[in-house]
């Protein structure tokens, strides 16, 4: 099997999982009890805390809440924030976001969605004529989990910081962390985190949060997380995100480079007749975007499958929305049909090149396979 929807979730790291296994087997405790072997926990958690947030902030500005996923963080920094005025976003945004929009403007938030440039980035100078007195919170993704665009979130929030200083700016870096590499600037208030992206588990997240910046509780209850997410932490999935990233940090800049090797070299093995690329050269290594104009990518997706080829067609996370296209792909301009054969294929540091060999040959196999049948 050859899997290239790693932007989806990957595999988590088995060293990682093997190196956290005694928080399951022996450190059990719950990290809340007062008693020493719980009370010891706390003290993992906290280097745990650090060694994630340290990769990609200075300790000293920033601080980090464990969370149980991306779409949690996201939420929490979204309803914490955009309570009043008016707040922006994207028309590129992943739903956890998309859809905590739409519910602000159900509950009366004047909210503003800034359009995507054709490469997938948010229109910057759309996006600042949309800031003004009244805009509370601003939320633009890191990197885009369809098309793979790269947002330069530091410099836009300097840009919306110049216009508003009390607005809140927020990032979803699910797609960012651990595959980018970058810093946050003092501009940047909330960046969320996945762990499943990067050979994590799924069920364990986080929140960046600038130490400034008083955050309210989107769960409330026993007062973990020093009061601002509570439930009993997972100290076994939180230390497998620890080793896995510390793992992932490690390689980062050398698979940014090999990575982005492949991905052209899986692009330049594509046939043209078929495929129409839709992710630029400047997006993320991880992830190529690709259309088989007049063909269905949902059935490219199940052709795929059969041959042991495992591909996608966007989020995950929109898999049972009722409408047929991708919004992200229609907001970069592309007509219907193009929406209507797109697939994403995403890869990880485990992506070989004889999967992308493999992989590009039976892309094509399929797709001249499918065409003949629409004949």
């Amino acid at each position: 099997m050859i899997y290239f929807d790693n932007a989806a979730t990957t595999k988590p790291s088995k060293t990682a999982f093997d190196r956290a296994g005694e928080y399951v087997t022996e450190k059990f405790y719950n990290p809340s009890a007062l008693y020493v072997e719980g009370y010891a926990l706390q003290g993992e958690l906290k280097k745990a805390r650090s060694a994630l947030l340290s990769k990609v902030a200075d300790e000293a500005a920033f601080e980090w809440i464990f969370t149980s996923c991306g779409t949690e963080s996201d939420n929490q920094a979204i309803f914490a924030f955009a309570r009043r005025g008016n707040a922006i976003t994207t028309a590129g945004e992943h739903s956890a976001v998309s859809a905590a929009f739409a519910e602000l403007k159900n509950r009366g938030i004047d909210t503003r969605i800034a359009p995507l440039n054709a490469d997938g980035s948010v229109n910057v100078e759309k996006l600042l004529d949309f800031v003004d007195e009244k805009t509370s919170f601003v939320s633009v993704m890191h990197v885009n989990n369809e098309i793979g665009a790269i947002n330069d979130v530091n410099a836009i929030a300097k840009l919306v910081k110049a216009k508003n200083p009390r607005t809140i700016f927020h990032v979803d870096g699910v797609q960012g962390y651990g595959k980018i590499p970058f810093r946050l600037a003092k501009e940047i208030d909330l960046y969320s985190v996945s762990a499943h992206k990067i050979g994590g588990l799924k069920g364990v997240g986080g929140l960046i949060k600038r130490k400034s910046l008083v955050l309210p509780p989107y769960i409330i209850g026993g007062g973990q997380e020093s009061g601002r997410r509570s439930g009993t932490e997972n100290v076994f999935g939180i230390k497998q995100f620890e080793y896995a990233a510390e793992e992932k940090f490690k390689t980062l800049k050398a698979d940014y480079e090999r990575l982005t090797k492949y991905r052209e070299k899986l692009w330049g093995l594509l046939d043209k007749e078929l495929y129409t690329r839709l992710s630029q050269e400047s997006g993320t290594p991880y992830i190529l975007s690709v259309s088989a104009r007049g063909l269905r990518g949902e059935v490219l997706l199940h052709m795929a499958d059969d041959k042991g080829l495992i591909i996608g067609t966007g989020s995950a996370c929109s898999s049972n929305a009722k409408n047929r296209y991708s919004k992200v792909i229609l907001a970069c301009g592309f007509d219907e049909k193009i929406a209507d054969g797109f697939i994403r294929i995403s890869f990880s540091p485990a992506t070989t090149e004889n999967e992308i060999e493999e992989g590009a040959r039976l892309l094509n196999e399929i797709g001249k396979d499918l065409a003949r049948r629409m004949k």
